[in-house]
């Protein structure tokens, strides 16, 4: 149920049990309290003081492992304490992040929380043997903690589940066989009708404001159905301001995921330029290029890397160039074609599993031959 585990840890562990290795993987939170959060409901207390609680006895079998892979920080909102004393005797530790999760403490609202914890991932970056850093804004911050050894890890797709997606369909069609909420046909509108679409989950679909006008504005001019891929619960009428019937929500699916992805003609990503997404890691856009979707997106942080302008994508500003952009897309199947070849073709050169693992193996052999 957390992307960053799903893409980060858990879609690398047949790899690495393929090369050889041992693997015991415990989480920190479990389903119900993300079933919480994601429902925008207050965790239940002794759920999570059990979460710390079997984090705390899971540290003392750390040293029958060659290494603990941490994703973020070993207890939340407590000192860095776990991860000094794991790093003083010995124990090596490699931290990932893609995510700026430092900003929830130094920047948090609450004075307390700056005030104990603003350098407390710093402090945990510098006990790292390694940090793998998701993009380069993050890398940074590893860099400026004192961390001794930082590896840029993109956050990747396994390419092989969207090989088979054909690059532009005429007339794509809505998958079947998943969950679909709050329309009355599945098939709303015209099938000849293009499509635009977003993925996320339930805590970021507020970014979806930010273009509600634009879209508003978009369907005066060229009809079109936008599909929102998300939780089966979700409210999204306040960040959406299109029609009613121009909407389908596609209730997310792991296994249904790249099957939903390939209904879409055009993949959009927009985000505020803030401090926490400048840590974000333009996994949308990778995954829309992978099913050969061209892209509109917000430059802001790794997006710029992603997308190159006028090439896989544009790079929309303002909510004129958001229209006029998505515009030129939907009135021309030929552009979104050749987009979606590009960004498709730079997916499978440099952001694919095989390729990051490849690299993780590498970084950690020489790790553990002393180079």
């Amino acid at each position: 149920m957390g992307a960053s585990s799903r893409l980060r840890t858990y879609q690398f562990l047949p790899l690495w049990e393929q090369a050889g290795h041992t693997i015991r993987v415990s989480s920190f939170f479990n389903d119900d309290y993300l079933t919480q959060v994601y429902a925008h409901r207050r965790p239940e207390v002794w759920n999570v003081l059990r979460c710390y609680l079997r984090r705390f006895v899971v540290l003392f079998s750390v040293f029958r492992y060659d290494y603990v892979w941490v994703e973020k920080e070993l207890f939340p909102f407590l000192p860095a304490w776990a991860e000094r004393l794991l790093s003083a005797v010995g124990v090596r530790l490699l931290l990932d992040y893609d995510d700026a999760v430092f900003h929830n403490y130094d920047l948090s609202k609450k004075a307390w929380v700056r005030t104990l914890f603003s350098n407390k991932i710093d402090q945990v970056m510098k006990a790292a043997t390694y940090v793998f850093a998701g993009n380069e804004y993050l890398a940074d911050r590893a860099r400026k903690a004192g961390a001794d050894r930082v590896i840029i890890l993109r956050t990747v797709v396994d390419h092989e589940k969207y090989r088979q997606i054909p690059i532009l369909k005429k007339h794509r069609t809505l998958p079947t066989g998943v969950g679909y909420s709050e329309v009355a046909d599945a098939s709303t509108g015209s099938p000849d009708l293009p499509t635009i679409g977003w993925i996320g989950s339930p805590s970021t679909l507020k970014y979806l404001g930010l273009v509600s006008e634009a879209l508003s504005e978009l369907y005066q001019r060229v009809p079109f159905r936008f599909v929102l891929i998300n939780g089966g619960s979700v409210r999204y009428g306040k960040y959406l301001a299109l029609p009613k019937e121009a909407i389908v929500h596609l209730v997310w699916s792991e296994p249904e995921e790249v099957a939903q992805l390939s209904a879409l003609d055009i993949g959009i990503m927009p985000l505020p330029d803030d401090p926490w997404e400048q840590g974000k890691c333009a996994y949308k856009l990778i995954q829309y290029m992978a099913c050969g979707l061209p892209v509109v997106a917000s430059p802001v942080g790794m997006n710029n890397e992603v997308v190159c302008h006028g090439q896989n994508g544009f790079l929309a500003s303002t909510q004129q160039e958001w229209v006029g952009y998505l515009e030129v897309l939907l009135r021309s199947s030929e552009t979104r074609q050749a987009m979606g070849i590009a960004g498709k073709a730079l997916v499978e050169r440099e952001y694919t599993l095989a390729g990051n693992f490849q690299k993780l193996k590498r970084v950690l052999s020489e790790e553990g031959s002393g180079q």
